[in-house]
């Protein structure tokens, strides 16, 4: 199946290098491109694209903001991915919450983007070494925050697989850990994010911060 792509970035040769790269790839298709964050939201709502290559800084409307009003938005939503550079990884933890679902330095090399829109499309959440650092040093600042669900919504067993997806584990090293099979967490996986009213993995580590299961450092 072909992924969809929306390119907005308000630096054109970005935009430009971008589209001619990820459009030499087989299995995606840039479909548009937008030059602010307004334009990103009016874009997407009228080409539905499968993900959307987000700046943080725009004029007009910045990448966060179009982020929410995006993910706020009826109808099917794309999975987002902010573009990031190392002074904007404040950035990173309301970005979480706004609904992005990875970060991608912008210093990373072409097939490394063309790998994390597949990683996005596939539904997996994506977080450079650096932003996960920046991320967790942020849950240190802010301390827990009300959640969007309660832990004992969830079972024990269920519990435990959030812990290790927040600690940045995949599916194959989770299975390790807990001595069950790939498929068994995935199952596992996807209860957690529908009891808990959450859309990706990316939220789940952010609940998982905010509701005290993972504290930094541990």
């Amino acid at each position: 199946m072909t992924i969809r792509v929306l390119i907005a970035d308000d630096q054109g040769m970005v935009r430009t290098g971008f589209t001619v790269f990820l459009s030499s790839q087989p299995d995606i298709e840039v479909v548009g491109e937008a030059a602010d964050g307004r334009e990103a939201v009016a874009r997407t709502a009228e080409l539905r694209p499968d993900v959307v290559l987000m700046d943080v800084r725009m004029p007009v409307m910045d990448g966060l903001a179009a982020t929410r009003e995006i993910m706020e938005s009826t109808g099917p939503v794309p999975r987002i991915l902010i573009l990031t550079t190392f002074d904007l990884d404040d950035y990173v933890y309301e970005a979480l919450r706004a609904g992005a679902g990875g970060f991608l330095l912008k210093d990373a090399s072409a097939q490394q983007l063309a790998e994390a829109v597949r990683v996005l499309a596939a539904g997996e959440a994506l977080l450079a070494p650096s932003v996960t650092r920046r991320l967790i040093a942020e849950f240190a600042r802010v301390g827990p925050r009300r959640p969007r669900g309660r832990l004992d919504d969830i079972t024990e067993r269920e519990t435990e697989v959030l812990a290790l997806i927040a600690r940045g584990r995949s599916n194959q090293e989770i299975a390790a850990d807990l001595i069950l099979s790939e498929q068994t967490v995935k199952t596992h996986v996807g209860r957690i994010l529908a009891k808990l009213n959450l859309r990706d993995r990316a939220q789940a580590i952010v609940h998982a911060y905010e509701t005290g299961l993972v504290r930094p450092g541990e």
